[in-house]
């Protein structure tokens, strides 16, 4: 065997060359060959033609056959499935995610279902049925008649195991979903380190475009035509930003006057809209209109006037004004048409066209306050970019608007220069602007402005060629207007472009003599200096020719010196010559028509030469004018020489200032550059001399003049060396390639070009940072790269766009040739040539004839003419091999330069290695004979040396080193395509070398080492070929003997001994060396994972996340690549991660644990549990307790789990963290070969086992169905944002980002990636607004497709498990050790029932169960009780679901485990007992339950029975019926609690019932007993609670003593008596009917000791919140003795702990319950009609509350206007009720004890507890009314009894006695006049005394005018002796009564008198007084006694009384 490598270091890889050439792709037959090698067609050559924008192609004149390409690109043809281009987003997900089949959950089902209960039962009536309530008859009736669920096939045939098995597996492979990631949220798009976006094509840059349209433009008067010019100004920046924009709105009759002068209109200076491109928007944007007329006699003023005072309107005032000036407006036409002169202006301020149209919403309602609100919202972004302004200025996205200006200001003379307009439009923004109160020229001009569109119809560009689409040229254009950026531009030139703008700006002849008063400038374009070379170069206007060979200025009538505003814009040929000038002639034009003056005097001229020295000459002038025309040859010299015999104005001053700018993709106008490019083409033509501007050219000097100015270029400024970024590189590409040959000698210039180039490149990072991408990459480069580099072929290249050629004076044949890109689809290439130069001659000699378009044949005969005889071709050098020299060489500056870029390098280098195989041909070869070694050996050096600044550097500079680390690894993966790949391998086993962790670096955060090598290994393995790099086929041997390939791993008859191959199993499965070796990339990623994942490791977060995340990508590449979809392949693919299994079994304790549905675990913990059903489909932890006999797995979910690892806080993974992993896992299960899983699963010991299943049992609960319900609430924003913030702490603290980076990372306004962990979530930004819309509704159709996908991935997952699972039972069938996996199976099997599944895996999981059962009976039949509990349980519950084939399943299984039950034992008591009380905890605790499904089940049951043939004649069917019959005696109970689901009361009562009905099934008693318990609980009757469990530890006292004798616990009920005298109902039916030992009898948990000593600790607790502190003492006078004979002191010092607590709170203020008495009258009622029952509601009840809350309740019932309450308390009448309504009677009662019992309850809690008898009193009066006089005022006390005493376990009960007295008038007035006396007794004797309390009750019996007070009683009663001698007695005790209230009244006088102070002394003078008149009033009443009864008397009888 080989030795081992510790996982931190890396093994050798295989030699791969060498494996691939012995194993030829020929030996694997089928769908697998494709995995042993590349493709052969791998690389392919692409010819790319450049999409042109416009129709013409925008070339010179000189070339229009020029074809347009934009060279070629190598690419590799399957990269397309690689993630770097085509990653994996959400987007891409949706898509695939279109077709899904739709799985049934009972979740969604039922949520429908309920909607639709909840309206039925308002609708039903109460009334039960008509047959006796509850009678066994009526409940057999119903399941007899009702319909069972389809059986399924097969059920009660018996087959063999192996067949049902194998039945099964074939089932559960049906309509699988192959690619499981496709189910899961596609992995972190900021994770995508190695994503690696193709470069956008180069194009012509273009800012925000707006449209202008001019509609109209109409004055008060119309007399003449009127022209117009547009144009942007900044006035912040003091530019002008936009050429003009000419337009003519005048009406045809205005143009006609000017028809002589333009014969001939051109339709593109017919436009009347144009398109302004915006680079920089700014609050600063004026659009400025300047109008012109023709010129007139007359300066501006005047000839303004008639505009401002006459209106077409009052033309009968002006008639014949207004015909005069029309007359002279057309003699002038005439005359002076070609002449204008300003006349007015305005300008249009952009940003208010922005902003007030309403920003961004464009169907916003124009009112203030939105206005209002967008512009603060808008101003609080501002802030935050820091300029308010320019946030504002959004010109893409406004709501268009159409304007109307009114006011023009009309133009000064004076005041026409740019910097007077900048003034102006300043002052415009004022509110108090000068302008303002200018008396204005009114007009009305109709402007639309608006977004411009995405691809406009009829454009014309700046140049007037025709921009695609022009449908039509027939049509009015619209313009292109050429922007003048305001600052620079960083964008290469794409298209060719020579453009020249001339502004005269200013002339002053003040000193010239003679008459020169209107002055006009012609401007012309001369190509040499005879007047006939004037070039028609000049764009016309508007309504006029296309070009001009002339200009004219403006005239300003009589001014000497005038200012001009002109733009004469000029299309210039490309080859400028030194003879091509402008040329200016300055005339004095005559207005007035006088004899025999012409109409244009010249008076002066001037020019300006355009070339010199090679460049074109650009800029501000001033110069001197000629009074003479210039002398021949002038044109080649300047004005300022002082040429002889010349006259000038003003003394040869400057007195004409012109302006010249150009707009060019020829002419750089940088010093720099230009010399550079001169001296380059003076090479390639070899025309030496040559001279420069200060030095002449020769072979002696060009080799250190060209080195120098390659020096100098970084002088350069930036904006012209990105425009002509592509020839620059191209020129010092081809001076690498091609060394120039001078004076015979070849000369090296290899290092100056690289340096030149890595300074460049360096510098156009540095200033350009926001144009990168997220590698650093700078986009212009990467497109240059990516379309416009290729290598030069043998010829001199031009640069890659050929217009742009230099512009000097070489032919323009050969300045435009093109280098041949080379196609290899030509069918003329099958030969391979042996060098590029032949390649070329034959196609150039095959297709000469066809290929004149393409220039190559004018190329070679021009060249074979002009090529001086002197030049030799010299050796080509590779640019690749040069590059690589020059940079291992490269030292100090500009090695650091290169290393900024080095992708640079990297990509220049792959591009030309490419290129290089293709033009050689050596695509075929092998690649170790590719390249030479030299070049391999630079190679190795280069990246070694480059690994050692990764490590070296890592923690210094951050951010080079992130982008170095990347670049090096996009360069290892191209190289895997070209190089020999072992030798890349070891490449990348040299960088780890370097980076690993080793002792100098662990000071120094190991976290980002880790980091910056998983972002490597990521990149590498995103290669389109990496399944084929780890070769997926080969078996894992030791290299050094290559065993034969044994892909068939599935063929169990393999050549391998057993043994042997078992060792082979299990090192596939551990990351042993060999594995390591032969997949090599995938054993690097799963050894990092491993690693990362280590629990004692840091475990940092975001480090978690970038090992899960590489890990989730590549699965996901494998997944959606549709190379791979064949199974075979798949578990080949599945070979390079089967360690993925143990290794995550091993992080089993650090998962997040998503079975615990606490709070704490579990974020959206509000999400998960669905607000109002308590049952959420998984059963409670209190239902569990209810369960008897059957604590369920939650309490100990992890049974199996080993002991976690201490502290293992540090490193649990998250959430996202955890669930993506578990993905994984089950991906490499789904996909993995089930022959060799069942070999590796056999060798696995059982604690493995039980870490397998156990994390089995996490995925179940981790892809768990949610819901729709849960899904709208999450929406899609699961855990993401805290767990970023997580990460960005993290990487705050470990300090991983540079500080500079973050500020980037900032100014760009974007997230950009850190390589380093979590950043901030680019996709959060993303969804965020989408989230916002969201919040309040969320999308339907969305979280209908979202349910649909997680209902699948849950199902998907779930069926992985289950096969994993039965994979697990094969296994252990073979082996000895089978019983406790087992148990851990059935467990996984449970909980997977438990969950909500869909129907077609709970199919499958039922076949599984089944099956199992078969297998294995005794394991639930013989071991643990809760197995057989629990599934039972669960069974139920899916015989009650909706779906029926889920109903199908669960009946069968649930009949075939009764049928197994009874085979064993011929009796199924356990299964009986375990169905049966599962029913109950089910039926009392889930409110979605569906009797109806449930009884259809029990019928499907039946029915199975009924067709058992086998077991017919057995006791077995009838066994099944009565249990049937049984359950379905309780499911009609249940029907009828869900009835009164809104009624707790009848709930309660219900529940009571059937609990009664347990009476001798003491396990279902119990259990209902606890549901009553918990019922009682949730709604806060805590007393209620704590009898419950009194009672049920009752019960099981009595079953406990009948077991055995124990003298320390209690003897059964009797003992809980002292607690309530309820309890004795527990007494243990007799023993005949029911022993404790037989089976299933009292075998739930809590009948034992400790389910006793439980129970009484709950009874407890429920006194303590019941506030009954007596009861507690009770309770634990039954639970001390237990407690001591355990000698358990711990317990005991708590019991006593808590005694001590109750009895210190008894003192406290306490209230218990209110009781009312509560009568239910009508048939309304059911059966409750006509009982009476007494109600016990929370204290302080009032009777208006229960009433109102009754009458609610039953008006929600049966309708508002059925109920009535009876409002008296009088007996009813049944008789006089209205049958059809329901009556309600509430009285309140008090409790009621005789004298006796007083003696016995003294403290507040004996008198309200063990209540039995209640009272209230009814007023009446003989004649029918309830009051009246005091001598007719009868009074009724009705004394109740109830069935029970309170409190009980129930909150009402049934009155079952009544007994009336009735008192007569002098017997009320007795027990008033005691309760007088009693209250005046307390109030004396009060302590602490009150004295408001005492005088208020002195107040009401000795104040004077109490109305029937004492006094009117006495009155009354005692004037006279009563007749009646029956009387007698009632007189006497009157009498004695008054005595002892007078005696009272004294004593409190007393009292009062003693607390008193000296304010209220009147006061109590005032009452004493009363008091007197009262006693003397009372006096005579008060003594006279009746003698009769003061004599022997036989006494009469009398009525009884109390």
């Amino acid at each position: 065997e080989t030795i081992s490598v510790p996982l931190t270091e890396v093994v050798e890889p295989v030699d791969y060359e060498e494996y691939v050439s012995s194993h030829p792709p020929g030996a694997e037959p089928g769908p697998l060959r494709q995995l042993l090698e590349f493709p052969s067609d791998d690389l392919e050559l692409l010819l790319q033609e450049r999409e042109c924008a416009t129709i013409e192609p925008p070339v010179p004149e000189e070339d229009v056959q020029h074809k347009y390409l934009l060279g070629d690109k190598l690419s590799r043809k399957y990269q397309r499935y690689s993630t770097t281009q085509t990653p994996h987003n959400s987007e891409r997900q949706r898509e695939k995610q279109k077709g899904l089949v739709k799985q049934t959950f009972e979740l969604d089902e039922a949520t429908i279902d309920r909607q639709d209960e909840q309206d039925d039962s308002k609708r039903h009536s109460v009334s039960l049925d008509d047959t006796p309530r509850g009678s066994w008859a009526s409940s057999i009736f119903d399941l007899k008649n009702s319909t069972p669920d389809a059986l399924l096939p097969s059920v009660l045939e018996r087959t063999a195991a192996e067949d049902m098995d194998r039945r099964n597996a074939e089932n559960r492979q049906q309509g699988r979903h192959a690619d499981l990631l496709g189910l899961y949220p596609a992995p972190d798009e900021d994770e995508a380190i190695e994503r690696c976006a193709i470069p956008e094509v180069p194009k012509e840059h273009s800012g925000q475009r707006i449209m202008v349209k001019c509609l109209s433009l109409k004055f008060e008067i119309e007399i003449e035509p009127i022209f117009g010019t547009l144009a942007l100004y900044d006035v912040r920046e003091k530019k002008k930003i936009s050429e003009d924009f000419h337009f003519d709105l005048n009406s045809d009759q205005m143009k006609s006057l000017l028809r002589p002068h333009s014969p001939h209109v051109a339709i593109s200076t017919l436009a009347r809209s144009a398109i302004f491109s915006i680079t920089y928007p700014s609050p600063d944007i004026f659009l400025v209109i300047k109008l012109e007329k023709v010129l007139q006699q007359g300066d501006i003023g005047e000839c303004c006037e008639p505009y401002m005072v006459m209106k077409e309107s009052d033309s009968t005032k002006h008639k014949e004004k207004l015909e005069k000036l029309r007359a002279q407006a057309e003699q002038m036409c005439t005359r002076l048409g070609r002449f204008r002169m300003p006349f007015a202006w305005t300008a249009i301020h952009l940003l208010n066209i922005v902003s007030s149209v309403g920003g961004l919403d464009r169907s916003d309602s124009d009112s203030d306050t939105e206005r209002k609100g967008t512009w603060n919202e808008r101003k609080k972004k501002g802030f935050e970019r820091m300029s308010v302004g320019e946030d504002m200025c959004n010109f893409t996205n406004f709501r268009p608007a159409t304007l109307t200006v009114t006011n023009f200001f009309k133009q000064e003379g004076d005041r026409l220069s740019d910097e007077d307009l900048y003034k102006f439009l300043a002052d415009m923004r004022r509110p108090s602007s000068v302008l303002r109160r200018l008396r204005p020229v009114t007009a009305q001009l109709k402007i639309d402005i608006s977004p411009a569109p995405e691809a406009p119809h009829y454009c014309l560009s700046p140049e007037l060629l025709h921009v695609k689409p022009y449908p039509d040229p027939r049509v009015r254009p619209t313009k292109e207007v050429l922007e003048f950026p305001a600052r620079y531009v960083y964008t290469p030139h794409t298209t060719y472009r020579n453009l020249l703008y001339v502004y005269p700006q200013s002339v002053n002849f003040s000193s010239r003599q003679g008459s020169v008063r209107n002055i006009a400038v012609k401007v012309q374009f001369m190509a040499g200096e005879d007047p006939s070379q004037a070039m028609p170069v000049i764009f016309g206007k508007s309504s006029c020719a296309e070009f001009y060979k002339e200009a004219y200025t403006q005239v300003i009538y009589h001014n000497k010196s005038p200012e001009f505003y002109e733009e004469v814009k000029m299309k210039i040929p490309a080859n400028l010559t030194d003879n091509h000038h402008l040329l200016f002639t300055f005339y004095h034009i005559s207005c007035q028509t006088k004899q025999n003056t012409p109409l244009e005097t010249p008076v002066g001229y001037t020019w300006i030469p355009l070339m010199q020295h090679g460049r074109l000459r650009t800029g501000s002038f001033s110069l001197p004018v000629s009074v003479d025309k210039p002398p021949p040859s002038y044109s080649v010299l300047t004005p300022d020489v002082q040429l002889p015999g010349m006259k000038w104005v003003d003394n040869h001053k400057g007195v004409f200032n012109v302006e010249v700018k150009a707009a060019s993709s020829v002419h750089t106008q940088d010093p720099h550059l230009d010399k550079f490019f001169t001296l380059v083409y003076v090479l390639e033509e070899y025309s030496f001399p040559y001279r420069l501007k200060d030095v002449i050219i020769t072979e002696a000097n060009v080799e250190a003049e060209l080195k120098a100015s390659m020096a100098a270029l970084k002088g350069a400024l930036l904006d012209t060396c990105v425009r002509f970024l592509h020839q620059l590189m191209s020129k010092l590409i081809l001076l690498i390639v091609h060394p120039p040959v001078i004076a015979g000698q070849i000369v090296n210039l290899g290092r100056a070009a690289f340096e030149a180039m890595a300074l460049l490149v360096n510098q156009i990072h540095k200033n350009l940072e926001g144009n990168q991408d997220h590698h650093g990459r700078n986009n212009l480069l990467s497109s240059y790269i990516h379309y416009c580099f290729h290598l030069p072929t043998t010829e001199p290249v031009s640069p890659p766009y050929a217009t742009l050629s230099r512009a000097t004076a070489r032919p323009t044949s050969l300045l435009l040739s093109r280098s041949k890109s080379i196609s290899n689809s030509n069918p003329d290439l099958a030969s391979t040539p042996a060098t590029p130069d032949e390649e070329v001659q034959r196609i150039i000699g095959s297709k000469a004839s066809e290929r004149a378009c393409n220039r190559m044949s004018a190329f070679i005969e021009t060249a074979s003419i002009l090529c001086p005889p002197s030049r030799q071709i010299a050796k080509k050098v590779l640019l690749h091999e040069e590059l690589a020299l020059q940079w291992v060489v490269s030292t100090s500056t500009v090695r650091e330069a290169s290393l900024q870029q080095a992708w640079f390098f990297f990509q220049l280098m792959v591009k030309s290695m490419s290129h290089h195989l293709f033009l050689s041909s050596r695509l075929d070869m092998p690649r170790r004979q590719r390249f030479p070694d030299r070049f391999v050996d630079d190679i190795a050096a280069l990246v070694c040396a480059i690994s050692a600044d990764i490590a070296s550097r890592y923690h210094k500079d951050v951010e080079l080193v992130e982008r170095l680390n990347s670049s090096l690894a996009f360069f290892l993966n191209d190289l895997l395509s070209l190089l020999d790949r072992g030798f890349v391998f070891n490449l990348v086993r040299s960088y780890y070398k370097q980076v690993h962790i080793n002792k100098l670096h662990t000071a120094q955060n190991p976290n980002s080492l880790t980091a910056l090598r998983m972002d490597f290994i990521r990149i590498v393995c995103s290669h389109e070929h990496y399944v084929t790099l780890n070769l997926p086929c080969a078996t894992l041997s030791p290299p050094a003997s290559p065993s034969p390939s044994t892909s068939s791993t599935t063929s169990q008859s393999s050549a391998f001994s057993c043994h042997v191959q078992d060792q082979g199993v299990v090192s596939m499965f551990e990351l042993s060396v060999p594995f390591r070796q032969q997949h090599f990339l995938s054993g690097l990623l799963l050894a990092e994972l491993s690693l990362i994942l280590e629990p004692d490791g840091e475990g940092v977060f975001f480090l978690h996340k970038k090992a899960i995340s590489a890990l989730h990508s590549l699965l996901c590449s494998h997944d959606a690549d549709p190379r791979y979809t064949d199974p075979q392949v798949r578990s080949h693919i599945a070979q390079l991660y089967l360690p993925l299994i143990p290794i995550v079994m091993e992080t089993l304790g650090q998962l997040y644990d998503f079975t615990d549905p606490s709070p704490q675990r579990v974020r959206h913990a509000s999400v998960l549990v669905d607000d109002n059903d308590p049952d959420n489909g998984t059963i409670s932890q209190s239902v569990a307790m209810a369960i008897a006999g059957s604590p369920l797995p939650h309490s100990k979910a992890n049974h199996f789990t080993l002991p976690s690892v201490a502290g293992r806080q540090c490193s649990t993974l998250s959430a996202e963290c955890s669930r993506t992993l578990l993905v994984c896992f089950l991906w490499v299960l789904k996909n993995a070969d089930a022959g060799l899983l069942e070999r590796w699963i056999s060798d696995l010991s059982v604690p493995q086992i039980n870490r397998l299943l156990d994390l089995l049992h996490l995925c179940l609960s981790c892809f768990e169905y949610k819901g729709k319900k849960a899904l709208q609430r999450i929406n899609s924003l699961t855990f993401k944002k805290s767990q970023d913030m997580k990460a960005r702490l993290e990487e705050a603290i470990l300090g991983t980002i540079g500080a500079r980076q973050e500020m980037v990372r900032r100014c760009r306004g974007t997230t950009e990636r850190s390589p380093y962990g979590g950043q901030e979530n680019v996709r959060w930004r993303k969804n965020v607004t989408h989230w916002r819309q969201n919040a309040d509704r969320v999308d339907k159709s969305e979280v209908e497709q979202e349910s649909v996908v997680d209902g699948n991935l849950a199902t998907e997952a779930a069926l992985i498990a289950l096969d994993t699972l039965e994979v697990i039972v094969k296994t252990v069938v073979m082996s000895e050790l089978k019983e406790s996996v087992l148990v851990g199976v059935l467990r996984v099997l449970l909980h997977s029932m438990a969950g909500n599944q869909s129907a077609l895996f709970l199919q499958h999981c039922f076949s599984t169960q089944r099956a199992l059962v078969y297998k294995f009976p005794e394991m639930l039949f013989e071991e643990d009780t809760e197995l057989c509990a629990d599934l039972c349980l669960r069974l139920l519950r899916h015989c009650s679901s909706s779906v029926s084939s889920i109903r199908s399943h669960a009946s069968s299984s649930l009949y075939l485990l009764m049928r197994q039950n009874f085979e064993i034992g011929n009796n199924f008591a356990r299964v009986k007992m375990q169905v049966t009380m599962s029913l109950s905890s089910l039926v009392g605790t889930s409110m979605k339950f569906n009797e109806e499904h449930l009884r259809r089940s029990l019928k499907t049951i039946l029915t199975y029975a009924e067709d058992d043939l086998e077991l017919r004649d057995s006791p077995f069917p009838e066994q099944v019926q009565d249990l049937v019959f049984n359950l379905h005696m309780i499911l009609t109970d249940t029907v009828k609690m869900k009835e009164h689901q809104q009624d707790p009361e009848m709930l309660i009562d219900l529940m009571y019932r059937i609990a009664k009905g347990y009476q001798n099934s003491p396990d279902l008693r119990l259990t209902w007993l606890q549901n009553m318990a918990g019922k009682h609980s949730e709604r806060g009757n805590h007393a209620e609670a704590a009898h419950c469990l009194v009672h049920s530890a009752a019960l099981v006292a009595e079953y406990l003593s009948m077991l055995e004798d124990c003298r320390y616990l209690p003897i059964g009920c009797v003992s809980f008596q002292s607690i309530s005298s309820n309890v004795l109902e527990e007494s243990a039916v007799s023993d005949d009917i029911l022993s404790p030992e037989e089976e299933g009898i009292c075998s739930g948990k809590y009948f034992s000791e400790s389910g006793l000593v439980g129970l009484l600790e709950q009874a407890a607790a429920s006194f303590n919140m019941a506030a009954m502190y007596e009861a507690i003492n009770e309770v634990y006078k039954i639970l001390c003795p237990i407690h001591e004979a355990n000698r358990d002191f711990k317990k005991l010092a708590s019991v006593h702990g808590k005694l001590q607590d109750a009895f210190n709170k008894v003192y406290n203020q306490r209230m218990f319950g209110t009781y009312f008495r509560v009568g239910l009258y009508g048939c309304r009622f059911g059966d409750l009609d006509e009982q009476e029952f007494v109600y016990k509601e929370p204290s302080i009840t009032k009777l208006a509350e229960i009433s109102h809350r009754l009458e609610e309740f039953y008006s929600e019932r049966f309708g508002d206007d059925v109920v009535v309450i009876i409002k008296d308390s009088n007996p009813v009448d049944k008789n006089k009720l209205d049958p059809n309504k329901a009556y309600l009677q509430i009285t309140y009662v008090e409790p009621f004890f005789d004298t006796y019992e007083l003696k016995e309850r003294i403290t507040y809690f004996d008198k309200n507890y063990n209540l039995r008898t209640f009272m209230y009193c009814t007023p009446f009066t003989l004649d029918g009314r309830a009051h009246g006089d005091l001598h007719e005022q009868y009074k009724r006390k009705t004394i109740l009894t109830t069935s029970h005493a309170f409190p009980y376990i129930k909150t009402r009960i049934n009155v079952i006695h009544k007994e009336e007295i009735v008192l007569m008038p002098m017997e009320v007035a007795i027990e008033d006049m005691q309760k007088k006396t009693q209250e005046l007794a307390f109030a004396t004797h009060q302590d602490p005394a009150d004295p408001k309390m005492l005088q208020m009750v002195l107040q009401g019996c000795v104040g004077t005018t109490v109305n029937q007070g004492p006094l009117e009683v006495a009155q009354v009663f005692l004037s006279e002796i009563p007749e009646d001698p029956k009387l007698f007695r009632h007189h006497n005790k009157l009498r004695l009564c008054f005595k002892d209230f007078s005696k009272r009244c004294e004593d409190a006088l007393r009292k009062n008198k003693s607390l008193i102070g000296p304010d209220q002394k009147e006061y109590h003078r005032e009452l004493e007084r009363n008091y007197t008149k009262l006693r003397e009033a009372l006096f005579p009443l008060i003594n006279r006694k009746i003698p009769q009864l003061y004599r022997p008397l036989p006494l009469p009888t009398t009525p009884t009384q109390r």
